[in-house]
């Protein structure tokens, strides 16, 4: 998530989604402030990734940017405007799962090989 934070996204949370599904490990979501920062962070990340081999399965609403979900299988990067992270309220909705410590655990949050 340093890609993230290098490029201003705001409110970085990661939840721990093993113990109440099994689509993802990880949900992660962040906030930017307008829709070039949101590409610019969606972009950082791709690229972070592809350095270490990394590609997404999908990206699903980069020309808009309210809301980009990348889907790395094992984990879920969400960024959003700040109306639509209020409006998805995607915290409430996995509500039940834990949040993570992301700059303790970053290394241990990867795709499967």
């Amino acid at each position: 998530m340093q890609a993230a934070e290098s490029k201003k996204a705001e409110d970085i949370k990661v939840l721990d989604l093993t113990s109440v599904t099994t689509f993802a490990d990880n949900l992660i979501l962040c906030t930017g402030k307008n829709q070039r920062q949101n590409q610019a962070i969606a972009d950082e990340i791709e690229k972070k990734l592809k350095e270490k081999g990394e590609r997404p399965n999908s990206v699903e609403g980069y020309a808009n940017a309210e809301w980009i979900l990348m889907d790395y299988g094992d984990y879920v990067v969400n960024i959003f405007s700040e109306a639509a992270r209020k409006y998805y309220d995607l915290e409430r909705l996995w509500r039940d799962a834990n949040e993570v410590d992301w700059s303790a655990q970053l290394p241990q949050i990867k795709a499967a090989p």
